[in-house]
């Protein structure tokens, strides 16, 4: 299975390229979506549509695996992140792909055990699990490998599920955020 995970953002987008293959993951691509500050909102949006559209054809994703929007006391930017994870969504949409969801606390959870780990963690988390000489740089980079690595863990649980036959009418995603609401 290959994985194009998001960590959006109108300024700059991380993307990482993850293929799963038995229970090895191996790097296939990641960096940074960046869009120029003097460029208008629709711009920018425009942008990142069109090179995330381009990975999804250069790279061929099964899915694609974003961080799901959480409240954020600025709105402004709160909307604007919003707005960047609806073209990356239609992007996903178009190309006739599947687009998921995570929140933060799963991702963390996924890769650390615990769903309140810092930032550093993570990221030592998916250096390792990656096989990686350094951590990505920026964090956003990190971010979306993370993603990637978090729903291969979640696919897995899925696949799972249904070869038990406990799985039928269930989501795991669903299931991990009844969880996170207790």
């Amino acid at each position: 299975m290959r994985i194009i995970g998001i960590d959006p953002g109108t300024a700059r987008t991380g993307f990482g390229v993850v293929e799963k293959k038995g229970g090895e993951f191996i790097v296939v691509d990641y960096g940074l979506i960046e869009t120029k500050k003097d460029l208008e909102p629709a711009e920018r949006l425009e942008h990142i549509f069109a090179e995330v559209t381009g990975l999804i054809k250069r790279h061929g994703p099964d899915v694609l695996a974003i961080e799901r929007l959480f409240f954020n006391r600025n709105v402004t930017t709160a909307m604007s992140v919003g707005e960047a994870r609806g073209v990356i969504i239609l992007s996903a949409a178009r190309a006739g792909i599947r687009a998921v969801e995570y929140m933060p606390l799963q991702i963390k959870k996924a890769l650390t055990g615990d769903g309140r780990a810092e930032k550093k963690q993570v990221q030592e988390m998916v250096r390792m699990m990656l096989k990686l000489p350094e951590i990505p740089k920026p964090d956003d980079v990190a971010d979306a490998l993370a993603i990637a690595v978090c729903h291969a863990g979640a696919s897995r649980f899925e696949q799972l599920a249904r070869d038990a036959g406990k799985g039928s009418g269930k989501n795991i995603r669903k299931i991990c955020r009844d969880a996170e609401a207790e």
